[in-house]
């Protein structure tokens, strides 16, 4: 039996961060469900009120081969340091200067989408190619590698 992945990040605003993802990962927001031009149609239809319609977010990869974010609302902030978190892999096959002039030119743009630098990792071969670690607009930590 195959299993399909999702991963599934708390939020206090699932839109804001649905929407720093899609563009972090080149993925797009999911289209709404069948017979329904616009999400917000759908949200009509099934009696949403406007108030609980940024209670979920989910995007996708477009051509269908990563796995599926999932963005739901709950009442609590962020407590403490991620156990499990994204590695973007920005720098494939690069390594030394050129990888790491590659990684700050996604940190960057990813910065002037709301996320926020926290460490640069220098390499050390033969084991540690370099990385950024980010943080995404409500604080989980993500790699850029």
């Amino acid at each position: 039996m195959s299993l399909e992945v999702q991963v599934t990040f708390d939020a206090a605003d699932p839109a804001a961060l649905a929407a720093f993802w899609a563009e972090a990962l080149g993925y797009r927001l999911q289209d709404p469900p069948g017979g329904f031009a616009t999400w917000d149609e759908a949200l009509d239809a099934w009696g949403v009120p406007a108030e609980r319609r940024n209670d979920a977010s989910a995007v996708v990869d477009p051509g269908g081969n990563g796995p599926r974010l999932f963005f739901q609302r709950v009442p609590e902030g962020k407590q403490v340091k991620n156990r499990v978190h994204l590695d973007l892999r920005a720098a494939p096959g690069l390594s030394g200067d050129e990888r790491m002039a590659t990684l700050e030119t996604v940190a960057d743009r990813l910065v002037g989408r709301g996320a926020t630098r926290l460490l640069r990792v220098e390499p050390e071969p033969p084991f540690v190619g370099g990385n950024i670690v980010m943080a995404d607009p409500e604080g989980n930590e993500f790699c850029l590698d």
